[in-house]
């Protein structure tokens, strides 16, 4: 049933990045651009589900070039992010050991920055598991891209080669993105997500990755 199976990074491979630690961030990118006192709202709607949109009109408040202050909070969010990794806070999952066990074609697709998605692959050693691994690039363009937007989903399918791929995450823009890249979805209960009740529906709901290998392997008998 399933020649191929997909990935999302953070709150499936790897734990979350605390929500501050990005907040710190993006008011790091604001000192950055020169501006030293930011209404607070406007440094919220720069840390998490930021649109293009959003960027250029933040930005155009405050006398800034929408690219350049993005790449600088990119830049900012991923070094964050690594050091987080680097100190322990940020760390894979007990069950990756079950990736192991699964034989088809494997890929990951993150909305977060490409550098980081490079970094926590190789400094945990999980590149060797997958043929393609692919977040976004550190431009207000790339995040209309983010999923839900299938793009990005769509390029790990064609990447793998795959006629019927299974999509793996733990938000519901992860079910939505499978749904409008035709694929099938399975939604993680990791620790976080525990009581939320996915929306959309997801094709499948499990507990853990050894899941995954025994819904891959059921799936092909």
């Amino acid at each position: 049933m399933y020649d191929a199976v997909i990935f999302d990074n953070d709150g499936v491979l790897v734990s979350r990045t605390s929500y501050d630690v990005l907040h710190e961030a993006t008011w790091a990118a604001f000192d950055a651009a020169g501006v030293s006192d930011p209404d607070p709202d406007d440094v919220k709607a720069m840390v998490v589900d930021v649109s293009s949109t959003e960027v250029e009109d933040v930005c155009a408040r405050y006398g800034v070039d929408p690219e350049t202050f993005w790449a600088q909070r990119d830049q900012l969010s991923s070094e964050r992010q690594q050091t987080e990794a680097c100190a322990g806070r940020k760390t894979p999952y007990e069950d990756l050991s079950a990736l192991d066990r699964l034989s088809m074609p494997m890929g990951v697709v993150s909305s977060n920055q490409q550098a980081t998605v490079d970094f926590l692959l190789s400094y945990f050693d999980l590149r060797p598991y997958f043929s393609v691994a692919l977040g976004r690039e550190p431009t207000p363009e790339a995040l209309d891209r983010q999923k839900p937007d299938p793009y990005y989903l769509t390029q790990a399918v064609d990447a793998l080669d795959a006629d019927s791929a299974l999509f793996v995450g733990d938000n519901d823009s992860d079910i939505a993105a499978a749904n409008n890249a035709g694929l099938d979805s399975a939604f993680i209960r990791r620790p976080h997500r525990r009581s939320h009740d996915p929306s959309p529906r997801p094709t499948h709901i499990v507990e853990d990755l050894h899941d995954i290998v025994d819904l891959c392997r059921s799936a092909t008998v």
